[in-house]
């Protein structure tokens, strides 16, 4: 993988990641590839580790 993964933190809302990511199990092996996706972090989301928009209803908010 070469090229630049970018991970923008937004405001009141998810990590939005850009470029291709592999996901990797405790063994070492990638077990799916995700390309430009949202990561929740309000912990609201039913589609957990991803986003799914929850933040908004939940009230998420960030300093």
């Amino acid at each position: 993988m070469s090229d630049k993964i970018k991970m923008q933190f937004k405001k009141n809302g998810s990590i939005r990641v850009t470029g291709t990511v592999d996901f990797v199990d405790a063994d070492g092996n990638v077990t799916e590839s995700k390309t430009d996706f949202s990561l929740c972090r309000c912990g609201a989301s039913k589609e957990k580790p991803f986003c799914d928009g929850s933040h908004r209803e939940a009230g998420f908010t960030t300093d």
